[in-house]
C-alpha cells in the first residue's frame, strides 16, 4: 500500500508547524554586517590606497619587494 500526502505551504508555515526557530531577523543582521566590512575594504582596494601602501616602504624595501615578485634579482645592465 502506498499514501502520498501533498502538503501546500510556504517555507515559513512549515518551519512553525516543525517547531524550528525563526532565523531571518538573526540572517539579516549577519548580511547587513558582511556588506559593511565588504563596503569598508572595498577602500583598500582602490588604486591610490594600494600604491600608498607601497610607498610606505623604504626605498630599499620597495626595490627588494619589486625584485621578488618580478624576478629581477641579478644586476643586469640594459642592453643597447
Amino acid at each position: 500500500m502506498k499514501i502520498t500526502v501533498n502538503v501546500d505551504c510556504t517555507p515559513q508555515e512549515a518551519r512553525e508547524f516543525m517547531g524550528l526557530p525563526n532565523l531571518q531577523p538573526m540572517q539579516e543582521k549577519v548580511m547587513k554586517e558582511l556588506e559593511q566590512q565588504m563596503l569598508d575594504n572595498l577602500g583598500k582596494m582602490s588604486p591610490d590606497a594600494i600604491m600608498r601602501n607601497w610607498m610606505s616602504f623604504a626605498p630599499e624595501q620597495f626595490q627588494e619587494m619589486f625584485k621578488m615578485t618580478f624576478g629581477g634579482g641579478g644586476n643586469n645592465k640594459p642592453t643597447k
